[in-house]
């Protein structure tokens, strides 16, 4: 049973991976730690962005969960928390991410330490961020049963992996528009064989996030926020790997309710948001596969609570970014 279910999760990453990058990375070799996908990144730029921390102008905490391909056994279990804030100089902000995920027998960790310079302009902010940590890898085959040792598929000497990396953003945005541009990772792993891997850097391996929105305002009770989100790899032949492409109807400032289309993976998310007080917001999501994974898995949920300690924001001046 173990294995069968090993099997399916690793037949429905290639069916992700196929729908998602068009065609398998040339360099069978590359290791990719197994960034997740959030739906709530709406809500969340850190973690897309290092540039976006101290953008808040308080100390913002995050917390999120993500139940990904639900109704599949031993499916991926994503959390992450997120911590920012702008200093007493407001100039500089610091912040501070981690995130968690299993599926099969595989755990991956990563955290990170950001560091975001803010420059004030005419009309809005712009900011610079770069962010430095380590992705965590353990994958333990021994759980598995049925398999004849040895295994190529299957090594014994499989073992936990440390990949040192950083990265880099800019971010500028005002009280009605917002642009981003991040490289998640400088640097790129290999496997070399017996276990090890070795590092590299080239711009060719990089990847970029691109994000971008806007708010629209009908009345004082009733505002439109579209927004799009593209994540481009240099190191593929079909070189998007994420186009997101968002709406959020926002009533009175207390509850948004919108929806994603993910053009790659062809699946549309709902959101919902509901801003409790001026600190405290609740936010759900549910991803429904159209494509192929819709014959094997009844979809995704995810869920995101952050709370601001001390907020410069009032009710008559929210932020909407």
């Amino acid at each position: 049973m173990i294995a069968d279910r090993f099997s399916t999760i690793l037949l429905l990453f290639i069916l992700i991976q196929g729908t998602s990058h068009g065609q398998p990375d040339s360099d069978s070799a590359r290791i990719t730690p197994g960034y997740p996908v959030y739906s709530q990144y709406l809500h969340n730029g850190l973690m897309i962005n290092p540039a976006y921390a101290g953008s808040r102008d308080a100390l913002s905490a995050v917390v999120s969960y993500r139940m990904q391909w639900m109704g599949i056994p031993d499916a991926p279990r994503m959390e992450s928390v997120s911590l920012h804030s702008p200093m007493k100089n407001d100039k500089v902000a610091l912040g501070l991410k981690a995130k968690f995920m299993q599926y099969g027998v595989t755990r991956s960790q990563s955290i990170y330490a950001v560091y975001a310079y803010h420059i004030r302009l005419a009309r809005g902010r712009l900011s610079f961020g770069l962010n430095a940590g380590a992705d965590l890898s353990d994958t333990d085959y021994t759980g598995i049963q049925g398999i004849t040792r040895p295994d190529p598929a299957f090594p014994d000497y499989d073992k936990s992996y440390v990949f040192p990396n950083a990265g880099a953003g800019i971010y500028y945005f005002t009280e009605k528009f917002f642009a981003g541009l991040t490289v998640p990772s400088f640097l790129f792993y290999r496997n070399t064989g017996n276990g090890n891997v070795q590092a590299g850097h080239s711009f060719s391996e990089y990847d970029f996030i691109i994000s971008a929105g806007a708010l629209i305002s009908f009345s004082s009770e009733f505002r439109f926020k579209p927004s799009v989100l593209i994540d481009y790899s240099m190191n593929k032949t079909n070189h998007v790997n994420q186009f997101d492409l968002n709406g959020n109807f926002i009533f009175s400032d207390l509850i948004w309710v919108g929806g994603s289309w993910r053009t790659t993976e062809q699946v549309a998310v709902g959101h919902l948001q509901l801003q409790i007080n001026q600190q405290l917001m609740l936010g759900l999501s549910y991803d429904y596969p159209v494509g192929r994974m819709n014959s094997f898995s009844k979809g995704s949920s995810e869920f995101i609570l952050r709370y601001e300690f001390g907020s410069r924001v009032s009710a008559a001046n929210p932020r909407y970014f």
